[in-house]
């Protein structure tokens, strides 16, 4: 007898607990084996997810309730992550909608709902973190209903399911009373409830393609909801592509999901989310149907990159000594595969050169991520500066823009008025609550590189900034972004004390004694818009005469440490990132002074 399904798709904003949410529910539900982990935020299981403190990645958990099988999708909640949102989904047959009690709906929200309602999906709001003492539960539910509004829900989606919760306290409740609250079986009785079960076709069987993931021993796995029909191990199928070319294939292994893993089993029912091995190379959107009459499934749409960089092998005098895989043939491989796992991801092989490619995505942040998990895979490479996708519109230029959020301390606020003024950006909305400012501008993509490391120095670190894709509007002409010069290394050698005291008096330094460096290193920010070559090698001149004063020295400061995203923000026209396992190392795109001088004249 076929089990009872739900499958439901969590959205948030980030931090507003959803992944403790899922977590609460993963430890409350019936025979979940990994109750005896006490450790917090087990579906945040990548090491980047952690360190960051938000949901990257889409993941799959099942827990069994009364009977029923209920699939929890975790999603990101992060636009830059949308293609992730965007095929989950397609996953999902209705959503839990998470708001914080104290912000409200935020701009991330806004981003995931829409998705969630252009999907049909009908939603139960959970009010989270009731708990805090800045908690306005009534404010925030006339917030969310504003919200539904004005993204377009039907009147039936209007009438959405409220519940309270505290996740962090593993309780949710009808009422915003937490002393009245249990447990988190609230939610549980909503979904059962509330979200429609799959449905099921009468068509022969067909799967499709939402996710994949890689494992060392059964190779690409496929993950997706059954739509039709049954799967078995073994069994011959038929793989219909994005084009709509039939490859015949057979399944090795299939897998359904119950607590935080995969198991397998002999046979597959329809409705439930499936994981299947035996199929590669196997692309996301693609549909997996039956041998003998197969169908194809409605391709699924995803937003279409926004910004470009390029990827190419690593050029500069330390290259191939930090990484593993540092080959043309290892980038263009790794790059590969990433597009299999994420639909959002576009790359290409750059004409005329060997070992460069432009990948195209999302946003920085979604490109950032990509770096850093090649990085910490041993990957060794180097990057160009962002750049935003131009489209062509009935003859005239277009460029993407986006919807921008500032939240920042009152006195900051006119700083920020300024910056996005020369930057072009145009204010939508303001207001002042307390002592905190809120502000919405229409801002280009190109005008809102290299701003937010700005924005930190500005806010003083209390500025949180979010931005969302609003889409692609007439080009806006040239943008006066402050140019900043840098300080270059002079020649190969090894950092001294002395040589950088002699160099900090000219700008910001990225790096501190003793390290090695080469020609065309850029070592710091110069306090001038032009670049300049500094000798930070140079050794003091030791001699036996002594003279008043001698032993007075200046001090040398402490250098900048840039994190990833900090490094690519810096990147300028003709900047390189050198991005190794153990170093990131900003450069000229050429090292020779020479050959410099050579392209500022050409250009």
């Amino acid at each position: 007898m076929a089990i009872q399904i739900r499958n439901v798709a969590i959205i948030a904003h980030v931090d507003h607990g959803k992944t403790t949410l899922v977590d609460a529910l993963l430890r409350q539900s019936e025979e979940f084996r990994a109750k005896e982990d006490t450790s917090n935020l087990i579906m945040d299981s990548n090491e980047l997810e952690r360190e960051r403190g938000i949901t990257i990645f889409s993941k799959n958990a099942a827990v069994q309730y009364k009977g029923y099988k209920i699939n929890i999708i975790d999603t990101p909640g992060h636009a830059d992550f949308g293609g992730e949102v965007e095929r989950i989904m397609s996953m999902a047959n209705g959503v839990l909608l998470l708001v914080d009690a104290k912000d409200g709906p935020m701009p991330q929200t806004k981003f995931v709902l829409k998705k969630a309602l252009e999907a049909g999906h009908r939603v139960i709001v959970v009010i989270n973190k009731i708990d805090v003492p800045e908690a306005r539960v009534q404010w925030v539910l006339d917030q969310t209903f504003g919200l539904f509004v004005d993204l377009g829900a039907t009147d039936e989606q209007c009438d959405f399911q409220v519940l309270y919760a505290s996740a962090i306290n593993g309780k949710a409740g009808k009422e915003a009373d937490l002393s009245a609250m249990k447990d988190i079986t609230p939610i549980f009785d909503a979904i059962i409830e509330f979200v429609p079960a799959p449905a099921v076709s009468d068509k022969p069987m067909q799967l499709l393609v939402v996710n994949a993931v890689y494992d060392t021993y059964k190779g690409q796995i496929v993950i997706g909801p059954l739509m039709g029909g049954s799967i078995k191990k073994l069994q011959k199928v038929m793989r219909i592509t994005r084009d709509g070319e039939h490859v015949p294939a057979e399944v090795s292994t299939v897998m359904t999901f119950d607590g935080l893993g995969r198991v397998e089993v002999d046979e597959v029912f329809p409705g439930d989310i499936v994981a299947i091995a035996g199929i590669e190379p196997v692309k996301i959107g693609e549909t997996i149907a039956d041998f003998a009459n197969p169908v194809a499934l409605p391709l699924i749409h995803i937003d279409e990159p926004t910004v470009k960089m390029s990827f190419s092998v690593n050029t500069s005098p330390f290259a191939g000594q930090e990484g593993e895989f540092s080959t043309a043939r290892h980038l263009k491989a790794r790059l590969e595969r990433e597009t299999l796992s994420d639909v959002a991801l576009k790359v290409e092989i750059s004409e005329g050169t060997d070992g460069m490619f432009t990948v195209f995505g999302r946003g920085e942040l979604h490109l950032a991520i990509l770096i850093e998990k090649m990085l910490r895979e041993g990957y060794e490479f180097q990057v160009g500066r962002p750049q935003v996708i131009f489209h062509e519109k009935d003859g005239k230029k277009e460029e993407p823009f986006e919807d921008v959020y500032f939240e920042c301390p009152e006195e900051a606020a006119g700083t920020v008025i300024e910056k996005m003024g020369k930057r072009k950006g145009e204010m939508k909305d303001m207001r002042v609550e307390g002592k905190t400012a809120h502000m919405h501008f229409l801002v280009s993509t190109r005008g809102l590189i290299g701003y937010r490391a700005e924005y930190l120095t500005d806010t003083r670190g209390e500025g949180i900034i979010n931005s969302i894709f609003h889409g692609y509007l007439p080009y806006i002409g040239e943008i006066a972004t402050s140019h900043h010069g840098s300080l270059i290394a002079h020649e190969d050698g090894v950092s001294t004390t002395y040589g950088l005291v002699g160099a900090q008096g000219r700008g910001k330094l990225f790096i501190g004694p003793q390290v090695k460096v080469y020609e065309g290193m850029i070592v710091g920010e110069h306090i001038r818009a032009e670049d300049l070559d500094v000798n930070i090698c140079k050794e003091k001149q030791l001699t036996n005469m002594r003279s008043a004063g001698e032993g007075v020295s200046e001090a040398y400061h402490t250098p900048v440490s840039m994190s990833l995203e900090e490094c690519i923000e810096y990147l300028g026209d003709d900047d390189l990132l050198e991005v190794t396992p153990k170093n990131l190392r900003l450069r000229k795109m050429h090292l020779k002074k020479n050959m410099r001088k050579r392209g500022n004249k050409k250009s």
